[in-house]
């Protein structure tokens, strides 16, 4: 099995103007005699999944969703010659049979350093193909828009299709073109998303 999932740490890097991951002490060996840590962290913080209730009003929550809709047949698509901040067509997208596609740009190499913020995006016409045809999908990077739209219209456009997306992943070169995703969120009730601890394994 793959784990894809970046470690939450005091260092997390999170989207501009969300708040910060914080892992702190509570108690102690020393001082309690057990071990207890106070994590504060914002619903999109590390490797999470995206909820159409995200920026749709009326979008559903991910509690209204049933845990088998976190396990995925993918499809890992090649992105990985687009330059910072190009934008990913329609016609550089595959059309497989499966329920999500993992769009592997290589981003994550960036990860906690300024350049993770000019990743590879989806063009108008890729978010709508997707939306389309009902893909899911999974990015190593920050997701299907740049970093700083203002109208997020990719992410709009796939949670009116009830798209749900993964995002921050990592490791998703070590892959093969088929797997199974497993990416179980927090059960937080009426979530607009949450962290995951994704993982792939071969598809037979």
């Amino acid at each position: 099995m793959y784990d894809l999932t970046h470690p939450l740490t005091n260092e997390t890097p999170v989207y501009p103007g969300d708040p910060p991951v914080s892992l702190d002490p509570a108690a102690t060996h020393e001082a309690d005699g057990y071990r207890v840590t106070d994590l504060q962290l914002n619903s999109h913080a590390g490797t999470h999944i995206d909820a159409p209730a995200h920026l749709l009003a009326d979008g559903r929550t991910l509690d209204d969703y049933p845990v088998d809709r976190f396990v995925f047949d993918a499809h890992v698509v090649d992105c990985t010659g687009f330059d910072a901040d190009a934008a990913i067509r329609a016609s550089d997208l595959p059309d497989p049979d499966c329920e999500l596609l993992l769009v592997h740009t290589g981003w994550d190499a960036h990860w906690g350093t300024s350049r993770y913020d000019d990743h590879p995006h989806l063009a108008p016409d890729a978010a709508q193909w997707c939306a389309d045809r009902g893909y899911d999908l999974g990015f190593d990077t920050a997701g299907p828009d740049p970093t700083g739209a203002e109208t997020f219209p990719a992410h709009r456009r796939l949670f009116r299709a009830d798209c749900l997306l993964v995002e921050n992943l990592t490791g998703l070169g070590a892959l093969p073109e088929r797997v199974r995703l497993f990416a179980f969120p927090l059960a937080l009730t009426d979530a607009d998303g949450a962290p995951v601890r994704a993982v792939a394994e071969p598809r037979e």
